[in-house]
Order: structure tokens, then C-alpha cells, then sequence
């Protein structure tokens, strides 16, 4: 009964525009309250929800990403992918996912790909003569690649809460995040043959060169990251702050349009971005102590186990539930709320955790397309000036991609394990 009531509290507060980090915290308040604990030792839990080394790395990825926006690197990636793959049929809509793939190298983030590349993605696909339709559903599937490349925000959350090796989590999604940028590919040039697309000239192999050696130090980024994590040099959260430094030496060294203004912008950017993840993850801090000392996760896995007696009924059953749950719930939280209960339970069929935390991600990076509440198409129809109704009737068919990649990484471990086990 109680748990029902915190539900549907929830649910409500959500369904009237609350948002959502400060609806678990209303919502657990009350319940701290009721329950004689006392507000001062909710506000502790939530300080311990947040006093977290690892996820220092957070705001440093995100700061990252602003400041290499600041300094036009998505325009030149913009510019390199047009050169690489703008004259294959449905030009522009390659070329829509090839930046994302290269940005995603850096920013870690769904939605600053989505927002700091789609505006510009857009404009240039309206002005080729592509339906806005199709220009904003290419856009909100291909800035799922970014979370699954790393740097990825959401798998630093996924190991801290987890305990699973940032690094290895960070390798396993290379090869996932590069098929569904091929299936995504494929899908736009099966769309684009059939309603006759434009395509780009191309420019030249010499043209193709020089983009490239002006964008590889930006495109050097998840190098230096993953190699550095991996030799030793630094930890995933100190990796975050070197990729802020190597952000802002890359600019003085070579492209030199970081203003002090930019700067500004990129930190108030990061604070606000930042202030919003931690309120969500302060909510899920009081929201998790008040399920656990109802013993929903008890509850929870007792239902996983009636229905699963093996892996794969298990990540089915997972599979399913973070898709419905991602119609309408935001992917942070889900990641927060369902991983920790759904970790041991995977274990316990012998899972690999990186292999299951590849799957946990990608699924969250389908859920952000999943209308009525995907986050990417919320984005994507405020800068590109789509209407949303519009976006979310056509977002459908770009779903078919990813979960062909999510059923071939859930089939076949190795996918997402392979790289990992080349570096132990």
C-alpha cells in the first residue's frame, strides 16, 4: 500500500510539470516525515547520494564538450564528416550521423549531441530540400550514438552504482555504438534512394585530407581518454579533467576561437546542466533509502526470478522493461532507480557486467526516442523548430535500427566484451 501511494504521488506530480528530481524529493520527504525519520536526516542522505569522487567526472565531461562547442569544433566536424561521406545517397543524413559519431567522442551526452549539433544539422538538411520529418529523426537517433563512445556520462554513473570498471565499460560500447552509427547509415540510404535525396559532390581526396588534419586533434579526444585510463596515466574522473585541459590546449594550439565570452558561457552552461543531474540524483538518493526500507528491491527480483530461469529470459525480461518504462520515464532516473537492484540478479545468472551494462545503456539510449516522453525528440524539436507531434510520428521506423543492434549485442556477448578482454 505504501509503495502504491508513493507511486502514484509520484506519477502525479510528474503528469502536472513537476520536475522530476524535485518530485522523488517531495515525494520522499513526505514519506520521511510520515515515518517519524525527520527531514534533517533526508536532507544527509541526499549530501551521501551526491558525495561521490567518481562522479566528479560528470560535470568535467560535460564542461569538456561545452568548451569544444564554444571553440567551433562541431562545425568543423560538421565540415569533415560532409567531406567523408556527404556524396553517398542521402548525403546529409550521413553526414547527420558521422558528426554525431565524431562529437560523441567528446561530449559523452546524448542531448548536447542533439542540441549542440542538431540546429545546425537541421538547417543544412531543410536547405538541401530534405522534409523536416525525416531531417529531425535522423538527427534524435544518431545523438543516441554518443552515450554508448566514450566518453559516455552515463556509463561513469553505471559503474559508480554498479561497482563495474569505467574503463571496460567505456571499450565495451565501441563496437555497439559504431553499428548502430552502420545501421543507422543503411536506414538512410534505403529512406533516401527511395525518395530521391540529394547527395554532395565529391570534393576531393585532397579536400577530405585537409579536414582531416585540422580535425585530428578534437578527433584524438577518446584516445587520450581511453588510453590514459588504460596505461595507468589517470583514473576515469581524473580522465575527465584531463579532457577539459586537453580541451582548451587544443583550442590555444590549434584553432583559437575560445573567447573569454565562449568560456563564460561553457561554465554556466555546465553548472546548470550539472545542477539538474545532481538534483535527479539527490531524488534518487531519498527515493532509493525509502524503496529499499520497503523492500522493493526484494520485491522486484522475486518477480525477475518467477519469470526468468536463465540469462536470456532475463535480459529479456529487462529488455522489455526499460523500453516501456523509457516511454515514460526519464532514462537518468531509470538508470539510478532500476540498475542497483537489477546488477545482482544478472550476476546471479552469470552475466558479464560488462556485457550487461552495455545492454542497460543502449536501451537507455532507445528510450530517450521513445515518445511520449523521449528526451531527444524533446530537444531536437525545440532547435530545430519541428513540432513535436510531427517528430514523435516519425521517430518510429528509426527505432527498428537500434534494436537490431541490442538484440545482436545481447545474442552475441562478445560484442561488447571483446574489446574489454584485449586489455586485461
Amino acid at each position: 500500500m505504501i509503495l502504491s501511494i508513493i507511486a502514484i504521488s509520484w506519477l502525479a506530480m510528474v503528469l502536472v510539470g513537476v520536475p522530476i528530481g524535485i518530485s522523488m524529493i517531495l515525494v520522499s520527504m513526505g514519506y520521511f516525515y510520515w515515518s517519524g525519520l525527520g527531514l534533517a536526516f533526508a536532507l544527509s542522505r541526499m549530501v551521501d547520494g551526491l558525495n561521490s569522487f567518481p562522479m566528479l567526472a560528470v560535470p568535467l565531461f560535460i564542461l569538456a564538450a561545452a568548451i569544444l562547442n564554444g571553440a567551433g569544433i562541431t562545425n568543423l566536424l560538421f565540415g569533415f564528416a560532409r567531406a567523408l561521406v556527404g556524396h553517398i545517397r542521402g548525403g546529409l543524413g550521413h553526414v547527420n550521423i558521422m558528426a554525431s559519431l565524431f562529437f560523441s567522442g567528446m561530449s559523452g551526452s546524448a542531448l548536447a549531441d542533439a542540441g549542440g549539433l542538431g540546429k545546425m544539422e537541421i538547417e543544412a538538411m531543410r536547405k538541401a530540400g530534405y522534409d523536416d520529418e525525416f531531417s529531425g529523426s535522423v538527427t534524435a537517433a544518431s545523438s543516441m550514438i554518443g552515450p554508448l563512445v566514450p566518453p559516455s556520462i552515463t556509463m561513469v554513473l553505471y559503474g559508480v552504482i554498479s561497482n563495474t570498471s569505467i574503463g571496460k565499460l567505456f571499450l565495451g560500447g565501441v563496437v555497439p555504438g559504431v553499428l548502430c552509427a552502420v545501421a543507422l547509415m543503411v536506414m538512410v540510404y534505403v529512406i533516401a534512394s527511395r525518395r530521391d535525396y540529394p547527395r554532395d559532390s565529391w570534393p576531393g581526396l585532397q579536400a577530405v585530407g585537409g579536414l582531416f588534419v585540422r580535425s585530428f586533434p578534437a578527433l584524438l579526444t577518446p584516445a587520450v581518454i581511453v588510453g590514459g585510463i588504460f596505461s595507468g596515466l589517470f583514473s576515469p574522473t581524473e580522465a575527465a579533467a584531463v579532457t577539459v585541459v586537453y580541451a582548451v590546449l587544443i583550442d590555444l594550439a590549434f584553432y583559437r576561437e575560445l573567447t573569454w565570452r565562449r568560456l563564460w558561457d561553457a561554465i554556466y552552461e555546465t553548472t546548470a546542466t550539472s545542477a539538474s543531474i545532481a538534483t535527479i540524483i539527490a531524488g534518487v538518493s531519498l527515493l532509493g533509502y525509502v524503496l529499499a526500507r520497503e523492500q522493493a528491491p526484494q520485491q522486484i527480483a522475486s518477480l525477475f526470478l518467477s519469470i526468468a530461469d536463465g540469462p536470456i529470459s532475463f535480459l529479456i525480461a529487462v529488455n522489455l522493461m526499460i523500453f516501456v518504462l523509457g516511454m515514460f520515464i526519464e532514462s537518468l532516473v531509470i538508470l539510478l532507480i532500476v540498475v542497483p537492484i537489477l546488477v545482482p540478479i544478472a550476476l546471479g545468472f552469470g552475466i558479464d557486467p560488462v556485457h550487461f551494462g552495455i545492454i542497460v545503456v543502449l536501451n537507455l539510449m532507445i528510450s530517450i526516442l521513445t515518445p511520449p516522453m523521449g528526451m531527444a525528440l524533446f530537444v531536437v524539436a525545440q532547435v530545430g523548430g519541428i513540432p513535436f507531434q510531427k517528430l514523435a510520428r516519425a521517430i518510429l521506423p528509426w527505432l527498428i535500427p537500434p534494436l537490431v543492434v541490442l538484440l545482436l549485442v545481447c545474442i552475441f556477448p562478445i560484442l561488447a566484451t571483446g574489446l574489454p578482454s584485449l586489455m586485461e
